[in-house]
């Protein structure tokens, strides 16, 4: 993958009020906007690059960069607009082109975005990844031929590429060749069984062809991939449920909604399946949850009224059925329900109308299919599985048409090439293809912790003592390093930090502590860690005995190592910032968050069994702490100790940590 050169964090000494923005280092801005972009703080990235472009708006690469922080946000229209501003600046920046030209896709501007990859490919013909964003928008347009040529032309430079075997099978299925799109398949998932996109599609062709248990067994391997994405559940319910495993089926569904609750495709199948299985209150019960996401779902409403018609809530039934009578005056089949309900209700006379109606709009139809056409109802909840298989453009029978109202739905909106932005700044290669996250460090910051961490508590003696002596203006807190993050009000802690520069600027000599800590937090909040460190060095050397300095300098050397090209010098860092933790153990033996702190750090670095033994020195202080039970059952879990790791996990799903679940629904 193609890498930016080494950056090195370099330190800001000083945040100038908008008013001095043209004295600013724009160069030292932009690199620690780089950095901070590596860490995927990308809102904060935003307001470095919105500096350097004040301070020196004819420079190129803070637009691009800007844009590709905005394009991770998925504001694609504002990353498009960033890197035109940087091509007007540059017209030789080559990644401001392919950044452009993904953002376009990503708004189906594809004509567009073929223009800015073939000047990419301009500057360099044999480019992996302009030719492979070229090849995806292609078949996006269903230029087939030329697609298949670029993914061709992809493949001999780069025969070890699986991304572009997976493309070129997704092309192939849409040119209908499945045996070339099953061989792309294998080969993908030879080169990478990680990725997720060629089980998706061999799910479809297997399913297609009514091999369900082949189609279960790579959508249970596409699951394992994306444990998150509701869709999965959807699609391998599907494939359950035509393998007789409805209670699998119902599973699915109901995990599905447990991630995404609104999910309509969720609630829709399974109001089908407890239809089927006569569960009638609770399939009526989703059925309306459907109707009240979208009212113009008319599928939900048949079925509800077909619901009705059972449970013998006739008149409730027989409004379901006129409401979509009025609005599909020609979908015969209505005016059938029409009758059941009236026949229920006992007005005979309504029931030899309406069915005398239903036949009558089918013979006039049979006679002049043109000038009476049948009104036929589309499904909004998802994408209906066609149990016939009518190839695209021929006329669907009635029973396939009525079957559309009592059938499955599938996810395949989920798309089968997924596009990722592949040109990263550094990245953490550790952090990609990972099977679970532990939870976060502790770190010293203005923002209290979340509300929904369950019962552990934060409590710090020396940080009670620090906030009761009102030192500082601002209540300083012990937090996971994550929380909160959403609702930091960055301008106000850019002022804040020039503040405190100004207060430690005019004390000369007699520098209080208070105010180092002060702005050591506002900057490790805004990941310029290496100014961080140095304010902490500046207390600690004042006062070894200053527990919070140690806290926070041990997360901010872990952070700042993280954004290190040497790896020699990332783990020096890293060393280091685990004798901050033991310094503040020794200091405070029960200082859990320290213990903690150093178990994540020994995780990371994949030393398990210590790990464990700081996490266990933790849960000795506060048996309550979920975070270490979880962090401690990952390590048990990376040994290959199923049960520790079950019994911790599951301790840890009880305190709170809902990761854990996830993974325990996995184990199992």
């Amino acid at each position: 993958m193609k890498r930016f050169g080494t950056y090195l964090l370099l330190f800001l000494g000083l945040i100038l009020p908008k008013a001095a923005y043209a004295q600013i280092n724009a160069e030292q801005v932009i690199t620690i906007g780089r950095n901070v972009l590596s860490m995927d703080d990308y809102m904060l990235a935003i307001q470095y690059f919105n500096q350097a472009i004040k301070a020196k708006p004819y420079l190129a690469d803070p637009y691009f960069l800007r844009g590709l922080a905005k394009m991770s946000l998925d504001d694609y229209k504002g990353a498009e607009i960033d890197c035109t501003e940087a091509i007007k600046r540059n017209k030789f920046k080559t990644e401001a082109y392919k950044l452009r030209g993904f953002a376009r896709q990503h708004l189906g501007l594809d004509s567009l975005a073929i223009e800015d990859y073939n000047e990419g490919l301009k500057h360099d013909p044999t480019d992996k990844y302009f030719l492979f964003y070229k090849g995806v928008a292609l078949t996006s347009m269903k230029k087939n031929e030329e697609a298949l040529q670029t993914m061709n032309d992809l493949l001999r430079l780069y025969p070890r590429f699986e991304d572009g075997y997976a493309a070129r099978a997704s092309l192939n299925l849409q040119r209908k060749d499945t045996v070339a799109a099953l061989d792309d398949v294998e080969k993908a998932i030879k080169l990478n069984r990680s990725l997720v996109n060629p089980f998706l599609i061999r799910a479809e062709i297997e399913s297609t062809r009514g091999n369900w248990d082949a189609a279960l067994s790579d959508m249970e391997e596409a699951v394992k991939l994306y444990p998150d994405e509701p869709g999965f559940y959807i699609n391998r319910a599907y494939l359950r449920y035509n393998t007789d495993n409805y209670l699998g089926a119902m599973s699915d569904y109901n995990y599905a909604l447990q991630l995404d609750p609104n999910n309509m495709a969720a609630l829709f199948n399974r109001a089908l399946l407890r239809f089927e299985v006569k569960d009638l209150i609770n399939a009526k019960q989703d059925f309306s949850s459907v109707l009240a996401l979208n009212p113009q779902n008319f599928h939900a409403l048949y079925n509800r009224g077909l619901v009705q018609l059972e449970t013998g809530e006739y008149k409730e039934a027989l409004a379901d059925f006129k409401s979509i009578a009025r609005r599909y005056p020609n979908f015969y089949p209505v005016y059938y329900a029409i009758a059941e309900a009236e026949r229920n209700l006992g007005n005979l006379k309504a029931v030899g109308a309406n069915v005398n109606h239903a036949e009558s709009l089918v013979r006039k139809y049979v006679a002049n299919p043109e000038t009476n056409p049948l009104d036929r109802p589309t499904i909004a909840a998802g994408t209906p599985r066609n149990a016939n298989n009518t190839p695209e453009g021929e006329e669907e029978d009635e029973n396939e048409v009525m079957n559309r109202f009592n059938q499955l739905v599938t996810m395949q909106e989920i798309p089968q090439t997924q596009l990722s932005y592949n040109e990263r700044i550094k990245g953490r290669v550790q952090d990609r293809n990972v099977i679970a996250e532990p939870e976060p460090l502790y770190t010293i910051s203005y923002n209290p912790p979340s509300k929904s961490l369950g019962g552990v508590t934060n409590y710090f003696r020396a940080l009670d003592d620090f906030n009761r002596g009102r030192y500082i203006t601002r209540q300083i807190y012990l937090a996971p390093i994550e929380s909160g993050t959403a609702d930091i009000d960055y301008d106000a802690l850019f002022k804040m930090v020039d503040n405190y520069t100004s207060v430690i600027a005019s004390s000369g000599s007699k520098v209080r502590p208070a105010d180092l800590l002060a702005r050591g937090i506002g900057y490790s909040m805004l990941k310029n860690y290496k100014s961080a460190i140095e304010d902490f060095d500046a207390i600690i050397e004042a006062n070894k005995d200053f527990t919070i300095a140690y806290i926070a300098r041990g997360v901010a050397r872990y952070e700042d190592a993280r954004s290190l090209e040497d790896q020699r010098l990332a783990m020096q860092s890293i060393a280091m910032a685990a004798a901050d933790f033991d310094a503040a153990t020794r200091l405070d033996p029960r200082l859990m968050h320290a213990w903690f702190n150093k178990g994540y750090i020994l995780y990371t670095q994949r030393d398990y069994s210590q790990a464990a033994e700081c996490f266990s020195k933790a849960l000795e202080i506060d048996p309550e702490f979920g975070a270490a039970y979880y962090n401690r059952g990952l390590c048990a879990l990376s040994s290959g100790k199923k049960a520790e790791a079950f019994s911790d996990l599951s301790r840890a799903g009880e305190l709170g940590v809902l990761p854990s679940y996830n993974i325990l629904k996995r184990m199992k």
